[in-house]
């Protein structure tokens, strides 16, 4: 579900509620090793669960003092995030869509 590409995240497949604990795990691992970057464009399916990793990586990665960027956001996910009113809370990179 995540490969690391150097300081690159790359999200892929679906997420939902049955697997969003393993991707949030292995998410905040690779932060804390150092990834600063999580690209979403390989996502095929999701729900609010992917917003509510996004989110919980955002919060490990300031607890890490470091920055994380987000690309190729999927329009679901954006269109969640404004419906909750956090959609200034995602870091888009120069790559968003």
């Amino acid at each position: 579900m995540i490969r690391r590409e150097g300081a690159r995240l790359f999200v892929a497949g679906p997420v939902n509620l049955s697997n969003v604990a393993q991707l949030l795990a292995e998410g905040e691992a690779q932060i804390r090793a150092g990834a600063s970057e999580v690209d979403f464009g390989e996502v095929t399916e999701l729900d609010s669960s992917l917003l509510a990793a996004a989110l919980a990586w955002l919060r490990e990665a300031d607890q890490a003092a470091r920055p994380l960027r987000f690309h190729r956001l999927p329009e679901g996910l954006l269109t969640m995030a404004r419906l909750y009113g956090v959609a200034d809370l995602l870091p888009a990179g120069a790559a968003a869509h």
